[in-house]
């Protein structure tokens, strides 16, 4: 990482996990950028929730492709942000994800970013999300889960990274 990214913290599951939890983020950066490499226990689409808000205080809209078909979507007033899709069900695959969340303690609504990267048996996956958190209180804590009940595998990875100067 550039010089200019401070990791924060890093969470590495030994036992499955319904979640994952940064807390007590502190102000001291301009952005922060989230790296998430995921295995689903089971078929499900994992989610963000910030500062503890399942309100429907997030929107968004997703760009989809795989070399030979895109999409979109969109989703307002809702109570998460989904960061991707378990596209074909499986939960075998390994899922990269970048979260960067700009001015994130700002005193104005929060717009994140978020990629996510997947192979499945050859075929590719890219998805890119801009999402808006209506909120005006600094994002202090991120909450990574799944859409239903399921729980990350062993081995998914999650590290917080503060961006000073950006």
């Amino acid at each position: 990482m550039p010089i200019t990214y401070e990791p924060i913290a890093t969470q590495t599951l030994g036992s499955a996990a319904a979640s994952i939890t940064f807390s007590s983020i502190t102000s001291g950066y301009t952005d922060l950028k989230l790296i998430f490499v995921l295995k689903n226990s089971s078929a499900d689409n994992p989610i963000v929730r910030l500062n503890s808000d399942s309100g429907t205080n997030y929107s968004r809209t997703t760009l989809r492709g795989d070399g030979s078909t895109a999409s979109s979507g969109r989703g307002t007033s809702t109570n998460e942000t989904i960061l991707g899709y378990n596209f074909s069900g499986a939960s075998a695959q390994w899922t990269f994800y970048t979260l960067d969340f700009f001015s994130y303690a700002d005193s104005t609504n929060k717009t994140f970013l978020i990629t996510a990267s997947e192979d499945e048996n050859g075929i590719g996956y890219a998805t890119s999300i801009v999402s808006l958190y209506r909120s005006t209180s600094a994002i202090t804590t991120i909450t990574l889960s799944n859409f239903s009940s399921n729980t990350f595998a062993v081995g998914t990875t999650a590290t917080l990274y503060g961006i000073k100067n950006a």
